[in-house]
């Protein structure tokens, strides 16, 4: 089955948009701090501020015929909630819990209740930094975690949670139990 993405001249993700019937809905959380970016430990974080960093990702998602949710909170319980939302009207889950990520079993319990397909972000590699940050409780209940490539590491999770729903449509299509009869009776 082919992906909904091409590797072309050797380093650019080139998207087409897959044929879908309806639109997949995705939500992005940022977790605490992350609303200080741009003027937060710029050698960590980088320049960008998170109102930069939300039009890059709604531009991607509109090109790829994505809806984002795009929200941030310094709240804990207020994160949970909103990935407890997501549970019916959405397709899947990227989330920055930044601090969260090494402290948070109730964000994991949450994301894990959910079931949804989640992508977890972090603009700097945490395995690189102190130990007490290499630990992550999300890890273990998202598809794939990016980390380190900076902003554009929400835009490559957009982009892989994407292909990863789709390609999870078109082959819930092809199990489906009508597509199997439809199938067996072409061959006759």
């Amino acid at each position: 089955m082919q992906p909904c993405w091409t590797l072309s001249h050797g380093s650019f993700l080139a998207y087409p948009v897959c044929e879908q019937k309806d639109m997949l809905r995705i939500r992005v959380l940022h977790g605490p701090n992350l609303n200080l970016l741009g003027t937060r430990e710029q050698s960590i974080y980088g320049t960008l501020s998170l109102d930069a960093l939300d039009s890059a990702i709604t531009n991607l998602a509109e090109e790829l015929a994505v809806e984002v949710d795009l929200r941030q909170s310094n709240s804990e319980g207020e994160l949970i909630t909103w990935i407890q939302e997501a549970r019916t009207g959405y397709d899947g889950i990227i989330i920055n819990p930044a601090a969260y990520t090494h402290t948070s079993i109730a964000i994991r319990d949450a994301i894990a209740a959910a079931g949804l397909p989640t992508v977890e972000v972090h603009l700097s590699n945490i395995h690189q930094r102190e130990e007490f940050r290499r630990r992550s409780y999300i890890a273990e209940v998202s598809i794939g975690q990016i980390s380190g490539l900076g902003p554009i590491g929400y835009l490559l999770a957009l982009r892989g949670l994407y292909d990863h729903l789709t390609v999870s449509q078109r082959q819930k299509k092809m199990t489906a139990p009508g597509a199997s009869r439809r199938a067996a009776k072409g061959t006759r």
